[in-house]
């Protein structure tokens, strides 16, 4: 099973454990609104409120490329506020799992 597929059933079935499993130890988040880089274990907080959530909604997502070092997704979120924006996501992989994730948003109005 691609990776793409494995982080897409855990995140479909709210599967917080096996999300963060897809990610490396050394995972690193880089925040596209401030540029900051957020720790794996920093990263779990925000990863499980987005889980948890019942008002935040992803559609029309897709895996555009995937081989072993890269994965590129692309996704349409709604956010609790009402607000949505179409989301790409570059992954950098290493030893099977995502190490460094990107993100890249532009408001839909």
């Amino acid at each position: 099973m691609s990776l793409y597929k494995k982080i897409k059933a855990a995140q479909d079935g709210k599967d917080i454990e096996g999300y963060l499993d897809c990610l490396h130890e050394d995972f690193v988040f880089v925040r596209h609104q401030l540029g900051t880089e957020v720790s794996k274990s920093d990263w779990m907080p925000t990863l499980t409120a987005m889980m948890e959530s019942d008002t935040l909604s992803f559609s029309n997502q897709r895996c555009l490329y995937e081989n072993e070092e890269i994965m590129v997704e692309h996704s349409l979120m709604t956010f609790p506020d009402g607000t949505s924006e179409a989301v790409m996501v570059v992954n950098l992989l290493k030893d099977g799992k995502i190490i460094r994730t990107e993100t890249g948003a532009t408001l839909i109005k």
